[in-house]
């Protein structure tokens, strides 16, 4: 009898803070508090660890076509040794928001993450649209995903 495959990351009880904390790298770690401060004020969402390393607000459920089907952040963000990594729509983030991605700074994008040095290094109305925008379209407020 075959098993369902679990999720790659669920909400767990692990403390943001204490995860945030545990960077060794000052600049990440100040990064992140602000990365974390602007996700929940758009999202309106509590900061919560899903996994050993993102850090996400809200959820939502999604299916693919394929009926392959589970729950996710609405917006997240994980801080790695060389980037913070922004979860965004799944897809192609170069495809869907290439207008704003071109006004945001330095930056790489791919299936749907979205990868930053420093938060100073870019444009921070750019990234607030990128963060309001993918919001709305997982809440289905937006349903293109389109700029």
């Amino acid at each position: 009898m075959a098993t369902a495959k679990q999720p790659a990351a669920v909400p767990t009880a692990v403390s943001v803070d204490e995860f945030l904390a545990g960077n060794p790298d000052e600049r990440r770690r100040a990064d992140a508090g602000r990365l974390r401060a602007i996700m929940s004020e758009l999202t309106g969402e509590p900061a919560v660890m899903w996994g050993s390393s993102i850090v996400g607000f809200g959820s939502y459920h999604y299916t693919y076509e394929s009926g392959r089907s589970g729950d996710a952040p609405l917006v997240g963000f994980s801080p790695r040794k060389q980037h913070l990594v922004l979860y965004l729509t799944g897809g192609g983030v170069e495809e869907q928001y290439a207008e704003l991605l071109a006004r945001l700074g330095p930056h790489r994008a791919g299936n749907g993450c979205l990868y930053l040095k420093r938060l100073d290094d870019v444009d921070e109305s750019v990234l607030r649209q990128l963060i309001e925008r993918t919001t709305q379209v997982h809440r289905g407020i937006d349903r293109t995903t389109r700029q």
